[in-house]
């Protein structure tokens, strides 16, 4: 079958309910690879926030015991030996080429036909596709994204979400063997996978209660916890969630696929810092600057908040700077009126952090949350303030417009800071090749 054919598949093909999940491979780490394709075949890391801990990893750089989550100065030394590529955080490359790929999803099956999951993941619904046909469309899509991206996927295809993300784990066991795509369209097929399958590695399932079914009732693998009943995955497992599950795993599905979420309900903003804040006007300028970019969240899909809320963590520990349980504070207003303005949000949240500082702390991160978020065309005018302070949505969207195409805020708020000296450090971030124009890829 064609990949342009899936949309008109249900008109002649056999109605199947089948289910993919289509997984971007080391997704960071696919990123800069495409950019740099000397890197093909080669070990890569890519660093959390402030260049902290590994947060992807090449099958490469698994090899040669690079941990993952692992801190970065614990794996030094063998990421030095065996001269493995390191990148910091980009996440405005990651986030643009996360954007192709779904865009090409949708291209491909339809619209309604994609669910996006997270940064490098998707569900998509094949129930329309023939019976005989899924393996083909499958490798079609794969072969698709990769060609278009420059990201390697991996896809899995079941009946149900949880044996869909069951088969795309297995997909990646033996990637030489089963070309990173795996089908799971028979009974015996998705007996065998589940007896594969540990039962802390089925989605779904946590630490603890995988570690509650081995100790209290020897279940160890997914077919073992399959063949439990509906009143004890009631009792055991959650309620309702663990039902859900046992039934997942028997092929019924119950985990249907979701609309995207148009309208966030809450926005936040949160950053850790690039070395630990000790001065307060350090501390509201960065509150400041994360408020700023919460508004433009907030005027993007039309609406205003009604509350802001500020909390900072602290870690006042002697010893190394992000261990031993820091401290989060919270503080927040009722706003007089819904704004999404800027500066009305940043004149709110600075009194905030004045009443949460305490001189003499060490703080590793701040953050900004915007709450009670109502559509901006149905906010009244203030009769006791002047017109021109009551609508300032012209200045807001001109900022937005400055700031989207020359990028970097170059139109900000003083209060935002001018040397910003807080903000996270990225010392090893590649070109942002895809979002910056002095940042483009040079070809010679």
């Amino acid at each position: 079958m064609e990949i342009h054919e899936l949309r008109k598949a249900s008109a002649f093909g056999q109605k199947i309910i089948m289910k993919a999940v289509v997984d971007c491979n080391s997704f960071y780490c696919s990123c800069e690879r495409v950019f740099k394709p000397d890197l093909w075949n080669k070990p890569v890391v890519v660093l959390s926030n402030n260049d902290g801990c590994i947060v992807s990893r090449t099958d490469e750089a698994k090899e040669l015991g690079v941990g993952m989550a692992a801190p970065y100065y614990q794996n030094k030394d063998v990421i030095e030996k065996n001269d493995i590529a390191v990148f910091s955080s980009n996440y405005n490359l990651y986030g643009d080429l996360s954007m192709r790929v779904m865009d090409t999803l949708r291209e491909l099956v339809g619209e309604d036909k994609v669910e996006v999951y997270s940064v490098d993941e998707a569900f998509i619904d094949l129930s329309t596709v023939p019976h005989k046909q899924l393996y083909d469309v499958a490798k079609e899509i794969k072969e698709t994204v990769e060609q278009w991206t420059g990201i390697k996927v991996s896809i899995g295809v079941a009946p149900t979400k949880v044996l869909a993300k069951l088969a795309n784990r297995l997909s990646k066991k033996d990637k030489q063997k089963t070309d990173c795509i795996m089908v799971l369209n028979t009974e015996e097929e998705i007996i065998r996978a589940l007896k594969k399958t540990a039962v802390e590695d089925i989605w779904g399932v946590g630490y603890r209660s995988a570690t509650k079914l081995k100790r209290f009732w020897s279940i160890y693998d997914g077919l073992q916890l399959r063949n439990m009943n509906e009143e004890w995955a009631r009792a055991t497992l959650g309620g309702v969630v663990g039902v859900r599950l046992i039934k997942e795993l028997k092929g019924e599905q119950t985990i249907k696929m979701k609309d995207p979420l148009e309208q966030k309900k809450m926005i936040a903003t949160t950053r850790m810092f690039g070395k630990p804040v000790h001065e307060l006007n350090d501390l509201k300028e960065a509150v400041a600057s994360y408020t700023s970019r919460a508004a433009e969240k907030l005027r993007r899909q039309s609406c205003a908040a009604k509350f802001i809320d500020v909390f900072v963590v602290t870690n006042d520990y002697e010893g190394k700077q992000y261990q031993y349980n820091p401290q989060t504070k919270h503080n927040q207003t009722k706003l007089l009126q819904p704004t999404s303005h800027t500066h009305e949000l940043i004149k709110n949240a600075v009194p905030l952090v004045e009443e949460l500082y305490k001189a003499g702390s060490k703080y590793l991160k701040a953050g900004v949350m915007l709450g009670g978020l109502v559509p901006d065309e149905s906010i009244q005018g203030n009769i006791f303030r002047k017109e021109t302070e009551n609508h300032q949505r012209i200045l807001m969207e001109a900022m937005d417009n400055i700031n989207f195409s020359m990028r970097d805020d170059v139109v900000k708020y003083v209060a935002s800071g001018l040397k910003r000296n807080w903000k996270m450090r990225q010392e090893m971030r590649s070109g942002r090749y895809t979002t910056r124009w002095e940042e483009l890829f040079v070809v010679h």
